[in-house]
């Protein structure tokens, strides 16, 4: 397992060999309050990074699930049609998105360690 990185966007990637599993950061499940609702993209769609592959919705508001890296997605967690509360629940285990083939691991370099989220969360209150 390695590092797990962030986005400005509050989305976390961790890789796993060759596939990343993309969710929402805890802060980011706070902000949105209770999720009701979660469209997981499709295996085979093509995401970019910086792109919309999804959306989850609080009883607060909609927000789009932008994918951290270009690739392919390869599984989106059908769990959260049964129960998305997992995104609130467990934002970093259970509650991910989904599961992207990574076209260029090296988009991993261009996004943020934990202590930079950390810091960029910080700044944000």
């Amino acid at each position: 397992m390695s590092e797990v990185r962030y986005t400005k966007d509050h989305e976390w990637i961790r890789l796993d060999g060759e596939i990343a599993v993309v969710g929402i950061t805890d802060y980011a499940q706070n902000a949105l309050g209770d999720v009701v609702y979660v469209e997981v993209p499709e295996p085979g769609k093509a995401v970019t990074a910086g792109g919309e592959a999804g959306v989850v919705e609080s009883v607060k508001a909609a927000s789009e699930i932008y994918s951290p890296v270009t690739g392919e997605v390869v599984e989106g967690n059908e769990a959260l049609g049964d129960d998305p509360a997992l995104v609130n629940s467990a934002p970093m285990a259970g509650g991910w998105i989904f599961k992207v083939k990574l076209a260029d691991p090296a988009e991993l370099d261009g996004l943020m360690s934990e202590a930079d989220y950390k810091a960029f969360v910080d700044g944000l209150e």
